[in-house]
């Protein structure tokens, strides 16, 4: 989860180079169901199993959800890899209330993860 990266320093920036994800723990205390998993050298953010966004390039960028985007109105929208689609970038990932009211808004409208399907034997 989020907190054991950030403990185990794999997911410390130094301030200034990008989106330092050592700010993370605090700022999504009192969010229940946050968790990142590692994924080719970036990092998918969930809430409560829905993706939310992700670290990508030391950048915190999100969906282009409706609540998203109203939440964002200024934001730019990035890849966050060739060949990808838009996200929105947060600006002010430190922003305790608005981060929060984000993922919260982002869980609430996003749809439930389609369930993963049986393996063939």
């Amino acid at each position: 989860d989020v907190m054991e990266l950030v403990t185990q320093g794999v997911l410390r920036q130094e301030e200034g180079e990008g989106f330092s994800l050592s700010y993370l723990e605090s700022e999504l205390t009192g969010l229940e169901g946050i968790s990142c998993r590692a994924m080719m050298g970036e990092y998918l953010l969930y809430c409560q199993g829905k993706l939310v966004g992700g670290i990508y390039d030391n950048r915190l960028l999100v969906k282009p959800t409706a609540s998203a985007v109203r939440l964002l109105p200024d934001a730019p929208r990035e890849l966050p890899y060739e060949g990808a689609k838009e996200m929105l970038l947060v600006r002010d990932p430190e922003n305790r209330e608005l981060l929060t009211e984000l993922i919260q808004a982002l869980y609430e409208e996003l749809p439930a993860p389609k369930p993963k399907r049986a393996k063939k034997a």
